[in-house]
């Protein structure tokens, strides 16, 4: 029975067997194989089962569906292959030691069944770093970036703003209180 393995740190080993003609994989609780990370999409994409091939349609998600790092709308998946989806790396498994086949990929940290040759190292893959955000240290940093010097456009400018705008406030301050003193000397005196 073909199915899909987790493979990031904090999932591995995580799986979902693939037994019905049309699974759905995604963020939210309504998805066949629920994977919450936020790198996938709410609805990521469609696994179909087509005779003895694994087809993967992507949903138009956000971060999009890759199979062996390439890109994909559809494709299909064969055992041994990469899917990607976001952040979130799984393996397509295939037990074909019950029909006589050669022994699939044991998932990463599973311990192989005695009398069989040991698991090859995996090989890792390029993975694309979706950034995630801004940390709050690179906020207080006011977007100070690598390889800029003092007096680009993205260096921190003083503020003269306020400072002016203290003068003008002090000086009008003056001119209003001058004016009234003028005022109220230009009165007649009251008897």
């Amino acid at each position: 029975m073909a199915k899909l393995v987790i493979l990031n740190q904090g999932m591995t080993g995580r799986a979902h067997e693939l037994t019905v003609d049309r699974t759905t994989i995604g963020r939210v609780d309504d998805n066949t194989f629920h994977i919450a990370d936020a790198s996938v999409s709410s609805h990521h994409c469609e696994v179909h089962l087509r005779g003895a091939e694994i087809f993967i349609r992507d949903l138009n998600s956000t971060n999009g569906t890759f199979i062996n790092n390439e890109k994909i709308a559809e494709a299909v998946l064969k055992p041994g292959q990469t899917l990607r989806l976001g952040q979130v790396e799984l393996k397509l498994d295939t037990a074909t030691e019950a029909s006589g086949g050669t022994p699939s990929t044991p998932a990463p940290g599973a311990t192989p069944a005695p009398g069989s040759p040991p698991p090859k190292p995996r090989q890792v893959d390029a993975t694309m770093v979706i950034p995630r955000g801004v940390s709050l240290d690179q906020l207080e940093q006011g977007g100070q970036t690598k390889g800029l010097g003092a007096g680009t456009a993205f260096s921190k400018k003083k503020d003269k703003t306020n400072t002016i705008f203290i003068v003008v406030g002090v000086i009008v301050a003056v001119v209003i209180a001058v004016l009234v003193v003028m005022a109220f000397s230009s009165l007649p005196p009251s008897k």
